[in-house]
């Protein structure tokens, strides 16, 4: 009898297996890269670094903005005016870095990256976070012309309406240019003539 469910159990895993075995080839990959040296690595995160200061900026100038709205305190002592102003500037300056990133950036990544491609999961974090951002732009214009009042908790709630996907967006797209996640993708020869 105990043969018997050996023979069972054998037969039951059996189909199992292929279906496991076709799940993970890529992380089979991943696991037999060889290390890289710190040269190697800062060579292969050269972009990575490059974009994670940008969007260190970004991040602080929201978290002013943000924190202004919650605590109905604006930074470092700034007038009204000086706060729209501040905020108009974030906006201006993602849309800007932004419109690079999808003229210059993303068209030679999305060659071989499947995340930098057209609908796919950068440019659609970019729709989502264009979708709260235009609108918080207008707001912030329409209470520089004096057309709105300003009101510190409308401020916070269309801040809110995308905040998690900017954040989010804000440290995937560093995690996607990153030395572990480029060197699939390109050979350390080509990061280096990669002009951005």
């Amino acid at each position: 009898m105990s043969d018997q469910q050996t023979t069972t159990t054998t037969t039951t895993t059996t189909p199992e297996q292929p279906n496991v075995a076709q799940d993970p080839p890529k992380k089979e990959e991943e696991e037999t890269l060889p290390p890289l040296s710190q040269q190697e690595f800062r060579r292969y995160n050269r972009l990575s670094t490059k974009m994670d200061a940008f969007h260190n900026h970004f991040r602080q100038s929201w978290t002013e903005m943000h924190t202004a709205c919650r605590t109905s305190k604006r930074p470092h002592g700034m007038s009204l005016r000086q706060f729209l102003a501040f905020s108009l500037d974030f906006c201006a300056m993602l849309n800007m870095h932004h419109g690079i990133e999808e003229r210059h950036i993303f068209p030679n990544l999305a060659r071989r990256m499947p995340a930098f491609r057209n609908n796919d999961l950068m440019k659609t974090q970019h729709k989502e976070i264009h979708a709260g951002l235009d609108k918080l732009q207008k707001w912030l214009e329409e209470c520089k012309t004096g057309e709105r009042e300003f009101r510190a908790s409308e401020m916070l709630d269309i801040m809110d309406s995308f905040n998690d996907v900017l954040w989010k967006h804000l440290d995937e797209e560093v995690v996607q240019l990153g030395a572990e996640n480029m060197r699939k993708y390109w050979t350390i020869e080509e990061i280096d003539r990669l002009g951005f």
